[in-house]
């Protein structure tokens, strides 16, 4: 085999491969021998028909077939040899295949680029700190309480956290419009859920009230049509209802699991519960801003075939989300470019993160993958069924492992470089990251 090497631009490689002739030859006969024993035709019998005949009727598409099979096995043995990467998939090009010649083809590809890891002392990570209080404990028990309140009839008049079910008509200049009217809406009032002053409007009401409200659409509303019009609402207060929290009690309490212990024990099960998310939030993170460290300091050419099957998965991701598998979405609908920018922002990081594990020969810490799967378990009723599942599971033990590799691959990083520490509060750490400029 004979192996020669150009390249093109950037990352892609032209790579010429010489096949000798006998190596074609040789499984063409092997392959049309194997055929010729068990072959059956008129006036033969079986495993006797001619080779001559064999040849004539199927020697062409067996050749054909060979070929293919000896270009792809060849190309894997040339890319082996010269220590190759190739990223995506070639395009083989034949330019000999006649027979009782050598066989010529030609394979374009791209391949991985050379990483250069900078040097990670000189990056700066300030990482937030916090804990979890008596008081947060309080406001999440609340909030808890808020998702599972009921609501309980009034005949007072409605303030802030009221529900109105209400009909109304909305009209521009006397007539009405489209979006402009609504029966049986519920509408917690302080919601927001309308144009200001709709909700206000309506406090003091009480249930039969009819209320008129001129207004008007604020100038940067959704809808142009509308946006900076005044407009006039006629409401109807159909009923009211106030929230009534459900009491601290055995009931609640094992709503959430705690069927013994009563109070105490159910606030240590959120305690425990809203630590697990301070760490995963404040992980997350840390996370965030040495990627974006890291996608700052390595400027890295990437492979074209890499970036578009990136791009496919993350529309099969987003049509998915969108349709749920159950709507006929056209692809073109999402176009390239509403991914490109995530897709090349993954690849780079893998390719990082990559160099990072190889330069610091990681391997996924066994202890670290059972405790990560115990944590996943604890949220689960069966724990220990979870965990049996997990290491039964090949592919989904695979994904815990490749997980704490690239954890582990972080830590090796945030351990070079300049971490200080910054106390903030719980609520601070857990709130999403802001938008950075110029992102969606």
């Amino acid at each position: 085999m004979q192996v020669s090497i150009e390249t093109t631009s950037g990352l892609e490689r032209r790579m010429t491969v010489g096949v000798p002739a006998s190596i074609v030859e040789n499984a063409v006969n092997a392959r049309l021998a194997e055929a010729a024993s068990t072959m059956k035709l008129n006036g033969f019998r079986k495993g006797k028909v001619p080779m001559k005949v064999i040849k004539g009727r199927y020697g062409r598409g067996v050749r054909q077939e060979v070929m293919g099979e000896v270009m792809s096995k060849t190309y894997y043995e040339a890319i082996t040899q010269q220590k190759l990467k190739p990223a995506g998939q070639p395009r083989i090009e034949p330019k000999t295949m006649e027979e009782g010649k050598d066989l010529e083809f030609v394979a374009i590809f791209e391949v991985y680029p050379e990483v250069t890891l900078s040097d990670f002392s000189k990056l700066k990570v300030q990482k937030l700190v916090a804990e979890v209080d008596d008081e947060n404990v309080n406001k999440m028990i609340e909030t808890l309480r808020e998702q599972r309140q009921s609501w309980e009839t009034i005949t007072r008049q409605a303030k802030n956290g009221d529900r109105l079910n209400i009909d109304f008509v909305g009209t521009i200049d006397g007539e009405e419009f489209a979006g402009g009217s609504g029966k049986g809406t519920n509408l917690v009032l302080g919601s927001e859920r309308m144009i200001p002053g709709f909700e206000k409007g309506l406090l003091k009401a009480k249930a039969g009230a009819e209320v008129v409200l001129d207004l008007e659409f604020p100038k940067d509303y959704q809808n142009k049509d509308v946006a900076g019009k005044a407009v006039q609402f006629k409401v109807t207060v159909n009923s009211a209802s106030a929230p009534v929290l459900p009491e601290l009690n055995d009931e609640f309490f094992a709503v959430f699991g705690i069927d013994e212990g009563g109070e105490e024990a159910f606030r240590k099960e959120v305690a425990a519960n809203m630590n697990r998310e301070l760490k995963n939030a404040s992980k997350g993170k840390v996370k965030n801003l040495v990627m974006d460290l890291l996608l700052k300091e390595h400027q890295i050419d990437l492979p074209a075939s890499l970036v578009k099957s990136e791009i496919e998965s993350l529309r099969q991701q987003a049509m998915q989300q969108f349709g749920g598998g159950k709507q006929n979405i056209d692809p073109a609908m999402l176009p390239d470019d509403l991914f490109k920018e995530q897709a090349e922002k993954c690849i780079s990081l893998g390719l990082i993160l990559g160099e990072v594990i190889k330069v610091k020969k990681l391997k996924a810490d066994p202890t670290l993958v059972k405790s990560t799967i115990e944590d996943i378990a604890s949220t689960y009723e069966t724990p220990e069924e979870v965990v049996r599942w997990y290491y039964s599971n090949k592919e989904q033990l695979a994904s815990v492992e490749s997980s704490v590799l690239e954890d582990q691959a972080f830590e090796a990083i945030l351990a070079d470089a300049k971490v200080t520490e910054k106390k903030v509060s719980y609520d601070d750490v857990i709130k999403p990251d802001a938008p950075k400029a110029g992102k969606k």
